[in-house]
């Protein structure tokens, strides 16, 4: 059933706001994706080793992914525009700091304190959308037009990266300072301030925060560095992590304030979307690795061509806005969400047979397959994550969908490198392929795994509906309805 235009219609200020959001996200996307492209150019000038170099990336991951349910709780706590407009201003001020730096550790910190910058802004931004949006097709459309937009500019990052790259590396993050200061001006204009949030009775979760971020530090950098490191670091690395969450478990059992009150953990929608989610984004992130490394390695692709033979993949760009909306309202959001993992999982399996002389033709229709996947599951896996929970934790419900992503890329990057390096015989081009070859089950393993745990949406969807006949006006109908 089609939902009438007025019922989405956004007013003058929301489309403000949104278009705020969108260009936070939109640098949160090209930043990453920029840094990507340049990476050899920067170690060619630094003088970096792989090791260290490995170290650019993963001190920004390991800011973004440990950092990120910390403030996702504190847009709750402290107010999300003011935590929104802070962290923008150190993300600002750190990416330029990074374009500065001569020597390795300067590049390394200005990474890690820009990821922990984005782990403070993007579940503010995404929760100034759910608070801003009435729950249904006008935060639906406002939630896909947002995801759309992280989808585009990381595709833009791609060949704006390359074009950047080829004049000097440091504009890769000088541009990010100039596109931050806009958005920030846009901000304070745009961006309504609220009332503070009344703190009555709570204290900030000291230990629990502690806890939290210990742990996912150590598990993301268990999994980013297992392929560097040995086997006797790598577990007892993840081991300490696992130690930290049992600890923050049992502190927040007992706090009186929790960080992250375990009860939303029972909402089954909200969890099946954090799976989701993570293995989706373990897929996706280790295939476009595999893809960038045989058109690169096996190849002999420049940087530039690489990126612009990518860039189908951002059709989700497009996609997302125009198609998902329509998809959503008619088939509700589990159905759309299973259709994009399908769609990912032929994307994946086309690609497996790869050859030594491939032509762009023969790539392209996984690549656009898998744009299309991307805008049919990413921005509903946010709806669904975000929808039924209660205001003051919807900085906390953004906090750990991102999180799921940012651990499940780190994880599918890990295991697809684990597995290419254990199958390439790197004497000869026939081994690199095998190599390739053998990793790209990786990928599909883990979409399939995601389209198993996305059918179960479906099928409570269908429970649901029978067991509660409610009219369609009822809010619990509505929601049964689109989750």
């Amino acid at each position: 059933m089609s939902t009438p235009r007025s019922a989405t219609a956004l007013s003058g200020r929301e489309w403000g706001v949104l278009l705020v959001m969108c260009g936070a996200i939109f640098l949160e996307g090209i930043d990453v994706a920029m840094l990507n492209v340049a990476l050899p150019s920067i170690r060619a000038d630094l003088g970096l080793s792989t090791g260290s170099l490995q170290w650019v990336m993963s001190a920004y991951v390991l800011g973004y992914g440990g950092f990120m349910l910390v403030g996702g709780r504190s847009a709750d706590l402290f107010g999300r525009r003011r935590m929104f407009v802070l962290w923008l201003s150190v993300f600002l001020v750190f990416s330029g700091l990074g374009g500065l730096a001569t020597e390795e550790w300067m590049l390394i910190t200005a990474r890690f304190v820009t990821g922990v910058a984005a782990a403070f802004m993007t579940p503010a931004g995404l929760s100034i959308i759910t608070t801003s949006f009435d729950e249904g097709p006008r935060r639906n459309k406002a939630l896909l037009l947002y995801s759309g937009t992280a989808a585009g500019g990381f595709s833009t990052g791609l060949v704006v990266g390359g074009l950047l790259t080829s004049v000097d590396w440091r504009w890769v993050f000088f541009a990010p300072v100039v596109l931050a200061a806009l958005i920030l001006l846009a901000a304070l204009v745009l961006v309504p301030r609220h009332a503070r949030p009344d703190r009555t009775g709570l204290r900030i979760d000291l230990a629990g925060g502690v806890t939290i971020t210990a742990a996912v530090v150590l598990l993301v950098l268990g999994v980013e560095r297992a392929t560097h490191t040995s086997v006797a670091w790598t577990v007892g690395t993840l081991g300490a992590g696992l130690g930290f969450l049992a600890a923050f478990i049992a502190v927040e059992r007992r706090s009186a304030s929790p960080l992250v009150r375990l009860g939303i953990l029972r909402d089954s929608a909200l969890v099946r979307a954090n799976l989701v989610g993570l293995l989706f984004a373990a897929a996706f992130f280790g295939f476009q690795f595999l893809v960038v490394l045989y058109l690169q390695e096996l190849r002999g692709w420049s940087t530039l061509q690489t990126s612009f033979a990518m860039i189908a993949i951002g059709v989700d760009a497009i996609l997302s806005p125009l198609l998902a909306p329509r998809l959503v309202a008619r088939f509700g959001n589990a159905r759309v969400i299973l259709g994009g993992l399908l769609l990912a999982s032929l994307s994946y399996a086309l690609f497996l047979p790869v050859g030594m002389d491939w032509t762009y033709a023969a790539m392209f229709p996984s690549l656009i397959l898998l744009g299309a996947a991307f805008s049919l599951s990413y921005g509903p896996l946010t709806i669904v994550a975000t929808e039924g929970v209660r205001e003051e934790e919807q900085g906390l419900a953004g906090g750990l969908l991102n999180t799921s992503f940012q651990f499940g890329a780190a994880l599918g990057l890990s295991a697809a490198t684990a597995v290419n390096v254990a199958a390439t015989d790197a004497g000869s081009p026939a081994g690199l392929l095998e190599g390739y070859r053998a990793a790209l089950w990786v990928p599909l393993a883990a979409v399939l795994l995601a389209t198993l745990i996305g059918a179960f949406g479906v099928r409570t969807r269908r429970v649901a509906a029978v067991a509660v006949p409610a009219a369609p006006d009822e809010r619990h109908g509505e929601v049964a309805a689109t989750r």
